[in-house]
């Protein structure tokens, strides 16, 4: 006997919102069209219905990694570790998304909603592991039971009506809620309460028709964007309608993210490669190519982008002429019809993320399989053609078009210098920020690195992007302050505190929060504390969230609030233990103050929690040695030497204090001839040539000098050293 379908617990109808079935009773045809997309099926109770997955006892195993999977008396069952590494039972409440995959939400007390790691491929008809590498421990940020999988932190933003986190940190619990469990009209057209009251009111035809829409939201590309985007929220409770940037701070092409031509990386979304194409900045919109209600495109194949890129394009987009002959075969050099031919496989390619959900990425590049050769970069041609190499692509679009298709403008070659830090890349980027017609995305993107390469060098440049009309590039202005020395950064953002723009004014407030003369604002100190109330705004939005917990500790600490920023930061610890920037930054803190004991403590205590990172290891080195417990602290930086051993400065560290204690032999065999002759850390070889010198290794010391030379050419001093070590190692001295 079937189990009638539940309420749901956490549907409440906040204000200024209504049922969402008042939508349907006028609004049928849309609301017909609506139920049969992902949109509409983002998220359900569990029930016979919606459950797509196996749960007929099935067994799931992946190295570390089990799980049975059952049902009973109509309710699904997953059995599997714990948060406290005991394998338990757990229900099943609610399913996550549709297809190609679909996700399960387990409620593991005080009202934590955690998605399982293990997801049902809706394809293949099985269950694999979200995961990558080994499983993570229980307890820890990326345990299916962890931060990293809560939904009411990661995921309620876009999968259900008007969500509330409602977290209490007084007792760490949710009272989370929302008007209707998936996606529903109200997600969009904001709440209808006001637009049932008039249509219920019967307004006479000819009112109607002047008011028709009444009290809902404007729907635009923001509306989508709130979703489609890798972002901050900025504020509580975003209401459809509003600006992005108001509600929303987007991530910009950083390495980790983007690849270095602009195509998405990780997990990114569409917005930012969106905002990077000559379509967003023609005026192109979401609502151009799909359809809203629906969620699919509006044309099948190339007849979607011909609707604009035929003969003769629509008046509307005539001044950026995106005319021209392109559905042929002698633009694509395939035959009609086939996969090769259609726009959107060369223009668009697709990436796969959560192991099965392949996306396309909306940047509408040109394949270059050159700079995939260089950088690693997707291109069309080698994703169709497998096997073929990018060597070979590129030398089949020479006799296409010729040689001129690798001389385009790219932004490739100066991201993936600037990701290896070199500095060669700061003009290439400094192109950019005076380029107007680059995307603004790209601008804020390039300064923001600049300023991570050069520091004080670009202060000019960065207040130039601060003054920019485009809020993406003035937002990287912001953002790119935060490298600047403290005293540069109020002559080159301080105009920002006051900026129209919300995610532009936070970001200004996090980089002149460290600024000790904040006197000189003048009559721009009440604007500054505007600002800085949006940056409270934000971190109680986020209150849940470790990370921001973590870095409001260190504004705190940087406005000479100490108690306070103490607080943030335990409360980041509390709410993910196994988050180290939180400990580390509160051992800082601690040493800042003058608790050069209680530094130390902290940072044995992170070390406990996770021994194997360096930079963990490399703090704790540096609190025993303040503390002059020597033999402990080279202990400890040797340790992350050992976990990190292209870092440079925990290298050159471990040696000046193995050095001190008398162990200068182990110091000097932390530095590699072979490896330090291509170094190109000055501190860590003028350390080598320092123990060296003390120890009398006069032909390794050699090589050191020489790569140091090359680094520094017009150092007499090194050229002096240099000749007295020949001189030395000729005659044996």
């Amino acid at each position: 006997m079937a189990v009638p379908p539940a309420a749901d617990p956490q549907i409440e109808i906040h204000d200024s919102f209504v049922d969402e079935k008042a939508c349907a009773s006028c609004h049928a045809g849309q609301a017909a069209a609506f139920a049969k997309s992902h949109h509409a099926k983002a998220m359900a109770l569990a029930n016979e219905k919606t459950v797509l997955a196996d749960f007929n006892n099935t067994q799931f195993e992946w190295n570390s990694v089990k799980a049975v999977f059952s049902r009973r008396d109509g309710r699904f069952f997953v059995s599997t570790e714990g948060p406290d590494g005991k394998p338990a039972d757990f229900e099943v409440k609610y399913t996550f998304a549709y297809e190609p995959l679909q996700q399960y939400l387990v409620d593991i007390g005080g009202g934590k909603l955690q998605a399982l790691d293990i997801a049902w491929d809706t394809q293949k008809q099985k269950w694999f592991w979200l995961g990558e590498g080994s499983s993570a421990k229980p307890g820890s940020t990326f345990h299916w039971t962890g931060p990293f999988y809560r939904w009411n932190r990661t995921c309620i933003d876009c999968h259900s009506t008007d969500p509330q986190t409602n977290f209490q940190p007084q007792t760490d619990e949710y009272q989370s809620s929302y008007v209707a469990t998936s996606i529903g009209c109200q997600s969009c057209h904001g709440g209808g309460a006001k637009h049932v009251e008039w249509a219920r009111a019967k307004v006479g035809n000819a009112q109607t028709a002047a008011i028709a829409g009444l009290g809902l939201s404007k729907v635009d590309a923001n509306t989508c964007f709130a979703c489609h985007a890798r972002r901050a929220r900025l504020v509580d409770g975003y209401q459809p309608g509003g600006s992005f940037l108001d509600n929303f701070s987007p991530a910009l092409l950083r390495s980790d993210l983007y690849f270095p031509d602009g195509q998405i990386l990780d997990e990114v979304f569409e917005y930012g490669s969106f905002q990077q194409s000559k379509m967003a900045r023609a005026g192109v919109t979401c609502f151009d190519c799909h359809r809203p209600h629906e969620g699919s495109v509006k044309a099948v194949g190339n007849a979607l982008c011909t609707q604009c890129h035929t003969q003769d394009a629509p008046k509307r987009f005539a001044s950026t002429d995106p005319g021209g002959a392109f559905d042929t075969p002698a633009h694509t050099h395939h035959p009609e019809g086939s996969a090769g031919a259609l726009c959107a496989n060369c223009h668009m390619p697709e990436r796969t993320y959560m192991k099965v959900d392949r996306r396309r990425d909306h940047s509408f590049v040109i394949p270059r399989p050159d700079l995939s050769d260089m950088y690693g970069t997707p291109n069309a041609c080698t994703s169709c053609h497998d096997g073929r190499s990018n060597k070979w692509a590129s030398e089949t679009l020479d006799t296409w078009f010729g040689a001129g298709w690798r001389k385009r403008p790219t932004i490739a070659h100066a991201f993936a210098a600037a990701a290896k830090n070199d500095a060669a890349s700061i003009e290439a980027l400094r192109a950019f920020v005076g380029d107007e017609k680059q995307a603004g995305i790209v601008t804020g993107s390039a300064i923001a690195e600049m300023s991570r390469l050069a520091g004080a060098d670009v202060a000019a440049d960065v207040k130039a992007a601060a003054e920019s009309p485009d809020p993406l590039v003035r937002l990287g202005a912001a953002e790119a302050a935060a490298n600047l020395p403290r005293e540069y950064r109020l002559d080159a953002i301080g105009g920002l505190v006051s900026d129209d723009v919300r995610a532009v004014r936070v970001a200004a407030a996090r980089a002149l929060g460290s600024t000790q003369s904040l006197d000189l604002l003048g009559d721009r100190r009440r604007d500054f504390d505007r600002a800085v109330a949006d940056l409270k705004t934000y971190v109680q939005a986020n209150a849940h969230v470790a990370e921001t917990q973590s870095s409001y500790g260190t504004f705190l600490l940087e406005q000479g609030r100490p108690e306070e920023a103490e607080k943030a930061l335990r409360q980041a610890i509390h709410l993910d233990p196994t988050l180290a920037g939180a400990r580390i930054n509160l051992a800082e803190l601690y040493r800042a103050t003058g608790e050069g004991e209680k530094s130390e403590q902290t940072y044995a205590e992170a070390v406990a929690t996770d021994p194997d990172r360096a930079d963990l290891r490399y703090g704790h080195g540096l609190s025993l040695v303040r503390q002059k417990a020597m033999e402990e602290a080279t202990e400890e930086l040797n340790a992350a030497v050992r976990l990190d051993p292209v870092n440079s400065r925990y290298r050159t560290t471990a040696a000046i204090a193995l050095d001190s204690v008398g162990r200068t032999e182990q110091a000097f065999a932390l530095f590699d001839a072979a490896a330090l002759s291509g170094a190109t850390d000055a501190s860590l070889l003028g350390t080598a040539i320092q123990i060296g010198l003390k120890l009398r290794r006069y032909a390794d010391t050699l090589q050191f000098a020489q790569a140091l030379a090359r680094l520094q050419p017009d150092n007499l001093q090194i050229a002096e050293l240099i000749r007295q070590l020949k001189d030395a190692v000729e005659h044996g001295r």
